[in-house]
């Protein structure tokens, strides 16, 4: 049965028995698709609320990708860009501007910090107010 695709790695992983019925075999994508959205808009929902969201997301994401090639698609680009990306992380003056980033940072945090202290001492920045 063709899935859609020349490439062998792409297209339905469904069980035979259910591609082999036309009916049920759109049932069966129904059913991953709307899994894969719920999952999906978990993840979305994450993103601005502590989880993790992305992670949710390429989960959905997965979940697509046992049944339509364009999700397979997708995850096959998204895993080549992470994968340039964090070569390109380990490249010898990309860490060394990383580390002078987070060195830089990390300074500015503590003098914003000393700062803090040294002009309303260890109390809470919701407690300084007038009250």
């Amino acid at each position: 049965m063709n899935t859609g695709s020349d490439d062998p790695g792409l297209g339905s992983r469904a069980p035979e028995f259910v591609r082999a019925r036309r009916l049920l075999h759109r049932g069966w994508q129904a059913g991953v698709f709307v899994i894969g959205l719920a999952v999906v808009i978990a993840g979305v929902a994450l993103l601005p609320l502590p989880g993790p969201g992305w992670v949710v997301i390429f989960a959905g994401m997965a979940i697509w990708a046992t049944e339509f090639v364009w999700a397979q698609l997708v995850l096959r680009w998204t895993k080549r860009k992470v994968t340039a990306a964090a070569q390109r992380a380990l490249e010898p003056e990309v860490r060394r501007r990383n580390i002078a980033l987070t060195a830089t940072g990390a300074v500015i945090v503590v003098v914003l910090g000393t700062v803090y202290l040294v002009r309303f001492g260890p109390v809470p920045p919701w407690r300084t107010g007038g009250r």
